[in-house]
């Protein structure tokens, strides 16, 4: 039987992050075509269509009261972002390039003051409604000063016709409805495997689930990059993060308040934040993103496995 849940998780993520693809595409065109910057394209509609498997699985999670794959998923698709995906994008990506402060240093400060917020909302062990409620007018608050603060378009908006407009609404509707499919059976599968092996449902959550979940992020990131959309990859890198850590994490409970592991997850949020601060620090600091640099985001991120499981047992 463990096959067959793990084939639920394979198949169910598999789903998910193909069609969130699709979502892109297709929203990408139709934002594009209302001349919208290319940076808050990224922060905002390729940052939702690249974090619809979160999303889902957020409220998939909550409705059968299973908090910590929630909070598991959502927290470590946050801290995979700014961590592992930016720092693979130099080394995938094939080239070094300039982030620029200003692209940087708000997203993460912000973030990192979502994850301490969310630290102190969830030390009580639940996940309430007024918790998710704090965490949507964050989200709201967090893209306001964005959208405000957001550097000047680096390449210009191209023009879509009426009829492609249709179709990619449709298209995009259909990747939608997809993609909540694949969460379900996804968290079908994790939670039939945390029984099986006996591991907390968060730590499987918080390394497994969230990698798988990131994948959207990394596929166009890496794309955009490779094809000189800076703008674009930084954005949804930093955008999806914002989710993660307000309105991913928090529209679940919104639905459904459930119960979680406070210790993981204050554990988790408070040294995400920690390590926002010291992305913000070195992308500030050496404002070309090297594949040096990405390593140093990817040792980051590798510090996060032995401190959670030091704090599990």
């Amino acid at each position: 039987m463990t096959v067959l849940w793990l084939l639920f998780v394979v198949v169910g993520l598999g789903a998910a992050v193909l069609a969130s693809r699709k979502a892109v595409e297709h929203a990408s065109t139709l934002a594009f075509g209302l001349k919208v910057p290319p940076f808050l394209i990224g922060l905002t509609l390729l940052a939702v269509g690249t974090d619809l498997p979160e999303i889902a699985n957020s409220i998939v999670a909550s409705v059968s009261d299973h908090g910590d794959l929630n909070v598991g998923d959502s927290l470590g698709s946050t801290i995979t972002q700014v961590t592992l995906v930016l720092g693979l994008l130099p080394i995938l990506g094939r080239r070094s390039f300039t982030v620029g402060r200003d692209r940087v240093l708000m997203p993460a400060l912000i973030i990192a003051f979502q994850l301490g917020v969310i630290a102190l909302l969830l030390q009580d062990g639940l996940f309430s409604r007024v918790d998710g409620a704090v965490l949507l007018v964050l989200w709201v608050g967090g893209s306001f000063l964005l959208w405000r603060s957001a550097p000047s378009p680096s390449a210009p908006a191209i023009s879509v016709s009426s009829r492609r407009k249709s179709y990619d609404v449709a298209a995009t509707l259909l990747a939608l409805g997809i993609v909540g499919a694949g969460a379900t059976l996804a968290v079908f599968g994790l939670i039939e495997l945390a029984e099986a092996f006996g591991l907390p449902e968060f730590i499987i959550a918080f390394f497994g689930t969230a990698i798988g979940t990131s994948l959207p992020e990394l596929v166009v990131a890496v794309t955009a990059i490779r094809s000189g959309e800076r703008d674009l990859a930084i954005g949804d890198i930093f955008g999806a993060s914002l989710l993660d850590s307000s309105l991913s994490i928090g529209i679940g409970p919104l639905i459904a308040p459930t119960v979680i592991t406070a210790d993981l997850a204050v554990a988790s949020a408070l040294t995400g934040a920690g390590a926002l601060l010291v992305i913000a620090a070195l992308m500030t600091r050496f404002e070309r993103h090297t594949p040096w640099t990405g390593l140093a985001l990817i040792a980051l991120y590798a510090a996060f496995f032995p401190l959670l499981l030091v704090i599990q047992n």
